[in-house]
């Protein structure tokens, strides 16, 4: 089959590569659509903290936002799983310690994390294997493309939940990309006043086009009370903007990351009274994305700018835009294209 391998940074190729087997417990699925995301990116450039910390390395198989169709299955697994339509978690715990017999794999000490972490091969091909497990099933109503957003949508369902907003609360949302505007959207959907901050006109301009009105920057942000604020930029100095921000016993929300060490002080945390919540993975939140999106209460299919081959994800990651790319944020791969 073919597969798009990092070979090193900024490093690539198009290969043929062994098709996958299921192993016990495993399931080999056709791939339909895959997202590229800032992780994949930041695998591309050689800024990813895991490649430091030895937790990832090169030659790699990227791809964590995904979806497709069950075509085998390994021993020990229900054949019923075969022919289904399916996305999986990105986050694949060991099983067997105290942080996933509590349920919490997706912070494992010893986990995999497909495409990015300890050398589970990613959906950047055409097939992809995977412990069923992760699986989860899509109706026909989640088609491919909802199908790789569910991954993303998880991590922005997660923060908006966090921010625990009630009907007709405000909410500031820093940062107008992918994992920001789904945060926004469910937001919405729950009845907040929905405000977005962002640096350029472009991105601005797509959220008035997705209906929020309330969009700014940060030299001309009005001085609103905020019941909660939801950092999903990746520049440092904002998750301390957020925490000024906030309504004293309010809610802030981190599910962005800067690629330098962002500092709060607590002593404000504390003297505001306010509560604060990391968000990593979307895995507990993937089955009521999943609903969601089938039940039609967020649509964030606009959000893909184009659909790419194979071929072209070199070009993406090193920050190219396809010619035909509409204004979203985010491209989607189809690994049977050329």
């Amino acid at each position: 089959m073919r597969a798009f391998v990092l070979t090193g940074p900024g490093e690539y190729t198009v290969q043929e590569v062994p098709a996958p087997v299921a192993a016990p417990g495993e399931a080999v699925i056709d791939v339909e659509r895959v997202g590229v995301c800032g992780t994949d990116v930041e695998l591309f450039t050689g800024d990813m903290a895991y490649l430091q910390q030895g937790l990832s390395a090169y030659p790699m198989r990227l791809g964590h936002e995904w979806s497709g169709r069950v075509t085998a299955v390994g021993d020990g697994v229900d054949p019923a799983w075969a022919g289904r339509r399916v996305m999986g978690d990105t986050m694949l715990g060991c099983g067997t310690c105290r942080r996933c017999r509590k349920g919490h794999q997706h912070v494992c000490e010893q986990r995999q994390e497909l495409g990015v972490r300890g050398n589970r091969p990613g959906a950047l091909a055409e097939q992809l294997a995977v412990p069923v497990t992760s699986l989860h099933a899509l109706p026909e109503s989640v088609d491919p493309v909802l199908g790789a957003l569910v991954e993303p949508g998880g991590n922005a369902l997660r923060a908006a939940r966090a921010t625990e907003a009630l009907p007709g609360d405000r909410v500031l949302v820093l940062g107008p990309g992918t994992i920001g505007l789904l945060v926004a959207m469910f937001l919405r959907s729950a009845g907040a006043e929905v405000h977005l901050m962002g640096r350029t006109e472009d991105s601005l301009g797509f959220a008035r086009h997705l209906g929020f009105e309330r969009v700014w920057t940060e030299d001309s942000l009005p001085g609103l009370p905020y019941d909660a604020v939801v950092d999903a930029s990746n520049a440092v100095h904002l998750p301390g903007l957020a925490l000024d921000l906030v309504e004293p016993a309010g809610r802030v929300v981190y599910v962005g990351l800067a690629g330098a060490a962002s500092r709060i002080d607590t002593r404000t945390l504390a003297l505001k009274d306010v509560t604060g919540v990391g968000v990593l993975s979307a895995s507990p939140g993937l089955d009521v994305t999943i609903a969601a999106y089938a039940e039609g209460v967020v649509d964030p299919r606009p959000l893909v700018a184009a659909t790419v081959g194979l071929g072209e994800v070199g070009a993406v990651l090193a920050g190219e835009r396809p010619t035909t790319a509409g204004p979203g944020p985010k491209i989607h791969v189809d690994p049977r294209l050329g």
